[in-house]
């Protein structure tokens, strides 16, 4: 009698090891499945395997455990690849000058794995992108070889869901939308992701995976933007915009509450309409709703610098004051200054020639125009002795009592002071 054959152990890269990448090989090896974890990041490698985080949604120990499972391997190499049943990119896709999309990470990342490509195997695109990117770019240059998708090896796109800072949804259960070039393509990467999410969500084309996408961080940066507009109205009319959306979320349907701020930040919402703003206008095709949204947005930075001085002693100018900001990150929990207003406002004060300071629990410092600034010690003194406190990023670690009761005054952006207080001042 014939001895059972055991079921060979899926093995997967991951190239990228950011907000979207770590986590996700995480939930892989927890899942069973062998990972090999690639970045061209040196420093996170070391990281990762000297068992210290990077990214604030997880800890040391987590790290440690990934490490000690035996199922993962951290390195910079690519030639990891070479070996594994699919490899998932889940590399940056930034704006360049502000204004279209940079794909240079997805097609040096693709260049550098075409070469290891083994018959069979998968390739799945998570990165946010603009209609089109998996077929028009990714797929001519894993195809520059000879092989040919569909047939030689699998392709697909399958969008990341990653809430940064939210402890609330496991990532498992947020529903995954897939997409593959062909049939077999779908079934390929339909099985992979069956493994380990709760539930598939699959859509007919990568392009209609990519939309999806973009319309889910569209919605976002429209109404957020929208909600901006409405609280600098709500500020001209003396009206409470805070009370507004509360009174409003009373309503059993057709209301969805968002929340105005110093602006929309991050590797996100700011950045994935503009792809798609881009793309469009190769179709001749105006994105009104997207461009509108982002004029308010980019608004917001001056319009809280007008609000600070609004709210200045007769006896003070912004040019003699000692302002403090609180929270430099463009989002609560989390430690990621990419596209954050904060900081933008941050160096625009700066421009001004204002005395300005920041504190942030998950920043200990950072660089700007070549010169580092250092986060300072948040104590009684230090709110004291500042003439006015602005709160852009409202972490839950904040001691918002200590804020509360030792400033002198205080203006909060993000609308986390709920009772009312003669110092205090919201947007």
């Amino acid at each position: 009698m014939k001895a059972p054959v055991e079921k060979a152990e899926t093995k997967v890269g991951i190239v990228g090891l950011g907000y979207v990448g770590l986590p996700l090989a995480m939930l892989f090896v927890s899942k069973g499945v062998y990972i090999r974890g690639i970045d061209i990041d040196k420093q996170k490698i070391e990281s990762i395997r000297k068992g210290m985080s990077y990214l604030t949604d997880i800890t040391d120990e987590e790290v440690r455990q990934l490490v000690a499972s035996g199922r993962f391997e951290p390195t910079w190499e690519y030639a990891a690849v070479r070996d594994v049943d699919a490899v998932i990119l889940c590399v940056p896709t930034p704006l360049r000058d502000h204004a279209y999309p940079d794909l240079s990470y997805i097609q040096s990342a693709a260049s550098s794995i075409a070469s290891y490509m083994k018959p069979g195997q998968l390739i799945v695109l998570e990165s946010s992108t603009f209609p089109g990117t998996t077929e028009e770019v990714l797929q001519p240059i894993l195809e520059k070889h000879g092989k040919q998708a569909g047939i030689d090896f699998y392709l697909g796109y399958s969008p990341e869901r990653i809430d940064p800072g939210n402890k609330d949804v496991r990532l498992e259960s947020i529903p995954k939308v897939v997409s593959g070039i062909t049939e077999a393509c779908l079934q390929k990467l339909t099985f992979l992701y069956g493994q380990v999410f709760d539930r598939l969500v699959p859509v007919t084309s990568p392009r209609a995976a990519e939309m999806t996408k973009l319309l889910e961080n569209c919605q976002r940066f429209v109404n957020i933007s929208f909600v901006n507009e409405i609280a600098m109205v709500c500020e001209a009319m003396g009206i409470d915009i805070w009370e507004v959306i509360e009174a409003a979320k009373t309503k059993p349907y057709g209301f969805t509450p968002y929340y105005p701020g110093p602006g929309v930040g991050g590797h996100c919402i700011p950045v994935d309409p503009l792809y798609l703003e881009w793309k469009a206008k190769q179709y001749q095709l105006e994105t009104k709703f997207i461009h509108l949204a982002k004029l308010i947005n980019d608004q917001m930075q001056d319009y809280v610098v007008e609000r600070i001085s609004k709210h200045l002693p007769a006896t003070k100018t912004l040019a003699n004051t000692r302002l403090l900001l609180i929270g430099i990150t463009y989002k609560r929990d989390v430690n990621d200054v990419r596209e954050s207003t904060p900081l933008a406002i941050f160096e625009k004060l700066l421009a001004m020639g204002v005395d300005v300071s920041f504190y942030d629990p998950l920043v200990s410092q950072f660089e700007l125009n070549g010169q580092t600034y250092a986060s300072v010690d948040l104590t009684a003194d230090t709110l004291k002795n500042s003439d006015y406190v602005v709160l852009l990023t409202d972490h839950t670690q904040l001691p918002y009592d200590l804020i509360v009761t030792h400033s002198p005054l205080l203006f909060d952006t993000r609308g986390a002071i709920k009772q009312s207080h003669p110092h205090v001042v919201r947007l």
